[in-house]
């Protein structure tokens, strides 16, 4: 396991599946609105179900949740929750935030969207920038993204069992070897703000 990212990561990957809407309800709000980087989130759900469901979410955070969409491009402190129905992947030059690209070919995967095509599209254009996180989940999905994310140097967090409603994405990442904390949902917007080095804004 690493420590601290030594740079501030520039994007978060989260991956989550079985469990997940209700999770990320809570703690989606607990980050603050001057939040600064973006935030990609891969939720199995089918076509019609995300739209609505970021829209909930974005009635209860202080960040801003929306659907992402193609060319978008990322703009710091907001949640994109990928499509139900669509691959969505992130595109960067270097030096820039980055842009999401949406796709609906068919490809061999069990899930539209996948995380293991999203996080691995983060770890290629952000390495060590990036941070990987897997939560609650049936399967393996996100095992192959959250390895591509660790590989590059980025840093990586996964659930822990108890908190869990399913311990399977993140079981296998901890198996793997590839995760550098393995935290309560609780403690998972800690990690993220820890590692973007996020520093509230003295109210003068």
């Amino acid at each position: 396991m690493r420590g601290t990212p030594s740079s501030p990561v520039a994007l978060v990957a989260l991956g989550i599946s079985t469990g997940g809407p209700k999770a990320l309800q809570e703690i989606l709000p607990t980050l603050p609105a001057d939040f600064s980087i973006p935030i990609l989130v891969v939720q199995h759900m089918p076509p019609g179900f995300t739209a609505p469901f970021a829209k909930r979410l974005n009635g209860l955070c202080a960040a801003s949740v929306c659907e992402g969409s193609q060319g978008e491009i990322l703009r710091p402190g907001v949640i994109y929750i990928a499509p139900g129905g669509c691959q969505m992947t992130v595109d960067r030059t270097k030096d820039t935030i980055g842009m999401i690209c949406l796709s609906d070919k068919p490809e061999k995967q069990l899930h539209v969207p996948s995380v293991d095509i999203m996080m691995k599209s983060v770890a290629a254009a952000y390495g060590p920038l990036a941070m990987g996180v897997i939560m609650t989940g049936m399967g393996s999905d996100g095992a192959q993204g959250m390895k591509a994310i660790h590989r590059d140097g980025g840093f990586t967090v996964g659930q822990d069992e108890p908190s869990c409603a399913v311990y399977g994405m993140p079981r296998v990442c901890a198996e793997m070897g590839i995760l550098d904390r393995i935290v309560p949902l609780s403690r998972i917007t800690y990690e993220i703000l820890q590692a973007t080095r996020y520093r509230q804004k003295s109210v003068s």
